[in-house]
């Protein structure tokens, strides 16, 4: 399989790739993003990067991810954010090939470890990626606050 890392440039294809995913997740409402905030964080903040999969020159797939660190191992890890392929290009590979060469970027960085969330209803996603071999973290319970409950706590006292 081949990719690429995106570039500045891909930010209306990076956009649309998030949209897709939305709406495949049921989601779309809640994307906020736009063009400008994805130069701003992924390129000029350097808080994420984002690789594509391509056939041909065509880009029919892409992950987002960014590092995390573990404590208990004492290094960084990957974590995918998001990971995407059109429908017209699924049961093709290029799933596993975006998550193999994102498990190539955690070794080749020394990272301890690749991880991500998958919605629970989201069946043919779980079956994919335990045939990978990842294993979920069923004793764990994601946590959140986001908008006015992240703004109210963050605000100075």
């Amino acid at each position: 399989m081949n990719y690429r890392y995106a570039t500045e440039a891909d930010c209306a294809l990076i956009l649309s790739f998030i949209r897709a995913l939305a709406d495949y997740e049921k989601m779309a409402d809640q994307v906020v993003a736009d063009e400008a905030l994805l130069r701003e964080w992924i390129f000029e903040k350097k808080k994420a990067e984002v690789i594509f999969a391509l056939e041909g020159e065509k880009e029919v797939g892409f992950a987002l991810f960014f590092h995390n660190f573990s404590t208990f191992l004492g290094r960084a890890g990957l974590y995918l954010e998001d990971l995407f392929v059109l429908p017209d290009y699924r049961h093709k590979g290029y799933g596993k090939g975006l998550i193999r060469a994102l498990a190539q970027i955690a070794v080749a960085r020394g990272c301890g470890r690749l991880e991500w969330w998958c919605l629970d209803w989201n069946q043919p996603s779980i079956d994919f990626y335990r045939a990978l071999g990842a294993e979920p973290m069923d004793e764990w319970t994601v946590f959140r606050i986001a908008g006015d409950t992240l703004a109210a706590l963050g605000a100075p006292e």
